[in-house]
């Protein structure tokens, strides 16, 4: 069902009233001596199926969690495309969406008729929007040969084409459900938002044909920043698998320009010090193109040396607002929607339970700080006060010899607000939330 902004908050107000009116009177705090039973949400860094396996024997407390992240409804024969490049791949989060950063860079390239970033960014936005619509590859990359304008609808964009500022007019959010330790794709409930009205219609510069000089001395080289290590390495191979899917299909359809895409990629290792010194080193190989990073933190941290360095930087799953305005010098673009979006959402899924003491627990950083906000936004919007919602932050570990996340005095905080529910923002290190939850004795509900 899509669903538009208005209607949205309208629908929220309601069930919020229902909620407020159907509650207990006086306080709703549990009385002395029972317990009080709290459900568990999360979001796209820890909704997926790897994650129990960071609660390691403490991977039951999954059980009954649910979550929304952006997510199209993946074709059957995409996944199994995906499974050719990586066959014990159990989780398919932003392979979509990885997918189509590379083939829109290698359509903007082939309409560039260059390998120069700068020139390849003046046709991404225009590759996503007007003209001659193209969903397959092949088809695709014939007409970007001809210098013809095209319309890219991949597999995470497909209602609308990108915003002037280079991200999703459109999205697809998906809410899931963990039965016991695993996603239950059963359960799994789609719904869209965004304007399409907001999609740029702004026309790029004249594609140029191949064979009439355009053709660049050196290959496409595209590079991958990605979380292989650190709290964001359970996303890893989902994203890795679209990324090498795409490459092999541009090659195995003839290349960019007569020639194979090369690709290379590197570790960000979900620190900002590691994925700079990273990014040095693909600028340094020849990295036209750096699909990433993962984590919105990332992608901030390393913005200024690829705009410095003139390349382009493609994320396919940084989701905070604030990059929306970063300072990029229209070299920054994204497949994954803004956190607006997502937060509208989430507060959609949490109302629907009947939740009335809400806190909500954020990495502190751009993600989760910044989502963390844009939920709280949207509960208070639909008639939750802020007296029954608790937020709390907390500094994730970084590096591999930081030390173990202690939450502990914040599941106390949780605890004696008497929440019904908490909202976990964050990666794998989040699964520390949650343990000092129960070890504080909170009853997750299942």
């Amino acid at each position: 069902m899509l669903v538009s902004r208005g209607s949205r908050t309208a629908a929220l107000a309601a069930c919020a009233t229902i909620l407020l009116a159907t509650s207990a009177c006086g306080s709703d705090k549990p009385e002395e001596g029972t317990a009080q039973q709290v459900r568990l949400y999360g979001t796209d860094g820890n909704m997926l199926n790897s994650f129990p396996a960071e609660l390691k024997d403490h991977a039951d407390l999954v059980d009954g969690m649910k979550g929304t992240t952006p997510l199209t409804p993946l074709p059957d024969e995409f996944k199994t495309r995906l499974r050719s490049v990586a066959p014990d791949l159990g989780d398919y989060l932003y392979a979509g969406e990885t997918y189509d950063a590379v083939m829109i860079s290698a359509l903007a390239a082939q309409l560039a008729g260059s390998t120069d970033s700068p020139e390849i960014a003046k046709q991404v936005v225009g590759v996503t929007n007007g003209g001659e619509r193209c969903e397959d590859l092949a088809t695709c990359l014939s007409m970007a040969r001809e210098g013809q304008d095209i319309e890219y609808r991949g597999v995470s964009v497909t209602r609308s084409g990108f915003t002037e500022v280079g991200e999703p007019a459109t999205t697809s959010y998906g809410t899931l459900h963990f039965d016991g330790q695993q996603l239950n794709d059963g359960k799994t409930e789609f719904v869209g938002a965004g304007d399409e009205s907001a999609a740029s219609t702004k026309a790029p510069p004249k594609g140029k044909k191949q064979g009439d000089g355009a053709a660049p001395g050196t290959p496409l080289v595209i590079a991958g920043l990605w979380p292989k290590t650190g709290d964001l390495a359970l996303a890893y191979p989902p994203m890795a698998a679209g990324a090498a899917l795409a490459i092999k299909e541009i090659n195995a359809a003839g290349g960019v320009l007569g020639k194979k895409v090369t690709w290379i990629e590197g570790d960000d290792g979900t620190s900002a010090t590691k994925a700079k010194a990273t990014v040095a080193e693909l600028i340094g190989s020849g990295a036209d193109v750096i699909i990433g990073a993962a984590s919105s933190g990332i992608s901030l941290a390393v913005l200024p040396e690829t705009v410095q360095a003139g390349k382009i930087l493609f994320s396919p799953s940084s989701t905070d607002d604030g990059l929306t305005t970063a300072e990029d010098k229209g070299l920054f673009f994204r497949t994954a929607p803004p956190d607006s979006l997502q937060g509208r959402a989430l507060a959609d899924v949490i109302l629907r339970d009947g939740s009335q003491r809400i806190s909500i627990v954020a990495r502190k950083d751009s993600y989760g700080e910044g989502l963390q906000a844009v939920v709280k936004a949207e509960l208070e919007k639909a008639g939750i006060g802020a007296d029954r919602l608790k937020l709390l932050t907390y500094e994730p570990p970084e590096g591999e010899s930081a030390p173990q996340l202690d939450f502990g005095a914040g599941a106390k905080e949780i605890k004696d607000f008497g929440s019904d529910a908490v909202l976990v923002i964050g990666f794998g290190e989040s699964a520390q939330v949650i343990r000092a939850l129960a070890d504080a004795g909170v009853q997750i509900r299942h």
